[in-house]
Order: structure tokens, then sequence, then C-alpha cells
């Protein structure tokens, strides 16, 4: 069945993703009414140490998170597939101490997500958090303590406003422990900014994307911002079916430019802390005659010289309350790209929402 505009415009996934920041908004304000996130840090305040876990998007979310809790913070945390603790536990917990894991399922019914909560809390006995976007879930009942962010929940299969919401949370909970009033307060200017700079956004990636066809798709970041090009690179290729890589953006030119052509989309996540270094391997990939599409939150004259297509957010506060919308963009590539495959991102191939195993 051929997809049209309208059937395109009627889909549950670009409905989710264009409900992003009215979601962001009403769960902030739902966490600080109820003092939920209080709670869970009144309950883990002894612990030094945080683990991440999840699966697929929730690994990638599990990664932006670590990242975000070690920079807020000042403490250590990691991020790992759910999986690790189950195959190779030794490499997992060696050296840890006062450890907190935090188990990451927008269903709560992942069952590699499932088994490691399990074998956390009754093998290793390390307290469990779990994150997730369903109150009534197989994960609520097996975690000592449970972050819900149940607006955020989608019919889709692709996760787009559940990653983006239940990073929101985790940055949230973070800047809570780390008493750090000025970014919990910039997370919720944030949510109010794209609700307004996101409008213009839907229309120019169509576009892009109707003028374009590619053989592959590269995306690029560093520092935090690695994990967000990892679930960019995941979404183009749930939705598309499109072939899709990764690497951090200076690592870049040692090798993988190799295959940049005019057949080639890059995407750039840059950060404003490495704008200068990262913006050189924009250039120098745009001059190497690929196509490119820069994300950032300030663009200069290079930026825009060196991009074929920039989105810029355009927001005063805090680089780090950036992530969860800098992934946008890519969401919107991988809709658009699907759909002119004609393909139906509501129901991508191969996929089911959740992961059961037997």
């Amino acid at each position: 069945m051929e997809i049209t505009k309208t059937s395109a415009r009627q889909s549950a996934t670009l409905q989710e993703i264009a409900s992003q920041a009215e979601v962001w908004q009403e769960s902030l304000a739902d966490f600080q009414r109820t003092g939920a996130l209080e709670k869970i840090l009144e309950n883990s305040r002894k612990r030094t140490e945080w683990l991440f876990l999840g699966c697929g998007t929730s690994f990638y979310l599990a990664e932006a998170a670590a990242a975000s809790w070690t920079l807020l913070t000042g403490e250590r945390a990691r991020a790992l597939p759910a999986s690790e603790p189950l195959l190779f536990p030794e490499l997992t917990f060696a050296g840890a101490e006062n450890l907190q894991s935090v188990i990451i399922s927008r269903s709560g019914q992942t069952s590699e997500a499932l088994r490691a909560a399990n074998v956390l809390a009754r093998e290793f006995h390390i307290p469990t958090l779990g994150v997730t976007c369903a109150a009534s879930s197989p994960l609520v009942g097996m975690c000592d303590l449970t972050l819900c962010v149940s607006r955020a929940d989608e019919k889709s299969m692709v996760m787009t406003r559940s990653f983006t919401s239940m990073l929101l949370a985790l940055q949230q909970l973070a800047a809570l422990r780390a008493g750090d009033k000025e970014f919990s307060a910039g997370l919720v200017r944030m949510a109010a900014h794209f609700a307004t700079a996101r409008n213009t956004m839907a229309e120019r990636m169509e576009t892009f994307v109707e003028k374009h066809s590619f053989a592959d798709y590269v995306f690029l970041g560093q520092g935090p911002f690695h994990s967000i090009a990892r679930e960019a690179a995941l979404k183009v290729m749930e939705m598309s079916c499109s072939y899709s890589q990764v690497f951090h953006s200076l690592e870049f030119r040692h090798g993988p430019k190799a295959i940049v052509s005019p057949d080639t989309c890059l995407m750039f996540f840059l950060s404003e802390r490495g704008s200068g270094s990262e913006s050189e391997v924009l250039s120098e990939m745009k001059e190497l005659g690929g196509v490119t599409i820069a994300v950032c939150n300030r663009a200069n004259d290079l930026i825009r010289r060196s991009s074929d297509l920039v989105f810029d957010l355009g927001f005063e506060g805090p680089e780090l309350a950036t992530l969860a919308p800098a992934v946008v963009p890519a969401q919107m590539l991988g809709f658009f790209t699907g759909i002119k495959k004609n393909l139906n991102p509501d129901s991508p191939r191969n996929l089911t929402r959740v992961v059961i195993l037997d």
C-alpha cells in the first residue's frame, strides 16, 4: 500500500515526534508537583556510583543519562546494555562500590531488562531503580524504586518521545542530586523554548528529504552528544531501513572518511565546547563531497557555509539541556526517509514494540 502525505500526517510516529515539547513540560511539572524525584534521591542518597542499563534505544538513553549524571553531579556513572550483567558480570561489577543500578525500559516488559533487574537484586544485592513509561508493568514490581514517565508512552514501535522524556527525567534527577537549581530551571525553559522552535523543523526536513537520496548515513558527535548520534543512527535505520553508521566526530577523519561521497549524508551533533574542532571536520567532509546536516545550539558562519541544512536550537541555557531536542531532527530524518521509500514507520520491518524472549 502506498504511503501518501495524508496518511503520513496521521501516523502515530509523527504525532508522537511532534508532541514532545508538550510532553516534556507536562512531565517536568508532574515531577515537581508529586515530589517523585526527591523521594528517589532520599532512598538512594548513600549510593556513590550509578550504573545505567537498557536495550536498544534505552541503552543509548542510558549512555546519555550516565554522561549527564557525571557532568552534573561529578559522581562516577556508567552505561551498559542490560545483557552485560547477565553474560559478563565480572566486567560489570569489578571495582564497583555503593552501586545504584538504573534499569530503563519503555514498556517495562523487555526480557533482558527484567532479567538484569532480577540478577542485580537477588544475586548481587544491588538496589534497583526502574525507569519506564508503563506504571503497571513487571519492571515496576521488580525494582526497589520506580520513575514512571507515563505521559511519554507511545503507540509506535519506534521510541521517540519516550527516549527524550525519560532522558529529561534522569537529567532532572541528576540536577536535584547535585543541587543545581540553575540546570533544573534550564530544563523547564528548554521545554518551553522548543515548543516554539520546533514549528518549522518538520517542514524543513521533509523538503530536504524530498530533494535528496543517499546510499548511507553517518552520525557524528562527541562527549554527551555521542550517545545522541548513536540514537540518531538507530532512528534512521529503524524507520527507513537505511544503512547508517556512527562515530566520534574527530575519529571520522581517521579512516572512515574514505566512504564520503555525494551519496553520503552526514549529520553532525556539534557541541559548544568542541565547536571549533568539530566544525573543522564538518568543513572537511563538505569539501570531500558529502551532504551535511548540522545540529547545534548556535550556528556560526563556518557551520552555515559547511552545511546543506542547519538546525540551530538557539537555546539560552546550559548546553547539556539540549541533548533531548538535538535528536529530534534525526527522528524526522528517519520518518520522512521511510515515507519516501514507501515504508510505514508505524510498523517497521522485522520489529516488534517489545522484545520478549522465551
